[in-house]
Formats: structure tokens, C-alpha cells, sequence
């Protein structure tokens, strides 16, 4: 019995135990790059333009499209966005609030296969939005009018290593 009991004292001191890093895993930040959502391949992307006159024509696209990740939700890794070639930016967010993509993704160039659209913004949407990206309470009362977005819903994201 005095056995058994040293061993559940000890197994449960161990399992108790919290991990310790290393100074040096400590500044070392996990690389953003993978899939996720569902699966989804490379072949087959459309450039940035070829998104943008779609819907500038159709009002709508469903494919995949590859660009480079300007921003990241830094609450949850939520939505992300993309500048356009027609200076605008595209919120990226992710189907049925399904998945997250990693908060550090910023700069990495991304393929993301879904549904765009040209949308209607409300303000307290775009509040919202800034609010997750961290801006500040003055750059958030600034926004005062709706805007017309280009809006994605993906269900799938591969973040490539930075080239």
C-alpha cells in the first residue's frame, strides 16, 4: 500500500510540474507557416488582379488567390486582410468561424481558397475591426462613415515561409 502510494505521489508531482524553457526557446517565435482549414493546393491560384477584375465585373469570385498577409486580427487570429492593386484592402475571414490563422502572420506571403465580394461596411463593423487590430481609441473614433470592402470568406489558408 506504502507503494502504491509513493508511486501516485510521485506520478502526480511530476504531472504537476510546469514545463520550464530555455532563454533561447523563449525568443524564439514559432514560424506562422502551414494549412489550415481545409486542405486546400496551390495550383490553380489567381493573381490579385485577376481577383480584382473579376469583381470589379461580376461582383463575386469563387476560387483561390495567392497575396501577402498585411495584417492579423491580434485578439484571436480571426480574419486577416491583403492589400489590393487597386489600393484598396481585402478583409479575409474564415468560414463559419471555423479556424484562426496564426497572430505573427503578418508579411507572409498566403494562398487562400473561397468566395469574395464587393461589400457594405457599417461603421460600428469597422470599429469593431480596428478595435482587434489594436489601433487606438483615436484612430477608432475617426471612423465615421461605411465603407465599400472587398470582403473574402475562406476555407482553406496555406501561409508560406516568407521568400
Amino acid at each position: 500500500m506504502k507503494k502504491l502510494l509513493s508511486i501516485l505521489l510521485g506520478l502526480s508531482l511530476l504531472a504537476c510540474q510546469s514545463e520550464t524553457k530555455t532563454v533561447e526557446e523563449e525568443g524564439k517565435e514559432e514560424l506562422p507557416v502551414g494549412m489550415f482549414g481545409d486542405k486546400i493546393s496551390e495550383s490553380g491560384a489567381l493573381t490579385l488582379e485577376s481577383l480584382v477584375t473579376t469583381l470589379e465585373d461580376s461582383g463575386e469570385f469563387e476560387g483561390k488567390v495567392i497575396g501577402e498577409i498585411k495584417d492579423v486580427c491580434s485578439m484571436k487570429g480571426c480574419w486577416m486582410t491583403i492589400d489590393l492593386p487597386n489600393g484598396e484592402t481585402m478583409r479575409v475571414t474564415f468560414k463559419d468561424y471555423g479556424f484562426f490563422v496564426p497572430k505573427n502572420a503578418h508579411g507572409y506571403p498566403v494562398i487562400i481558397e473561397g468566395v469574395a465580394s464587393k461589400k457594405f461596411t457599417d461603421v460600428a463593423t469597422l470599429k469593431h475591426y480596428a478595435e482587434d487590430a489594436g489601433k487606438s481609441q483615436e484612430e477608432i473614433d475617426a471612423i465615421t462613415n461605411p465603407k465599400v470592402e472587398y470582403a473574402f470568406e475562406a476555407v482553406g489558408v496555406i501561409i508560406q515561409e516568407n521568400a
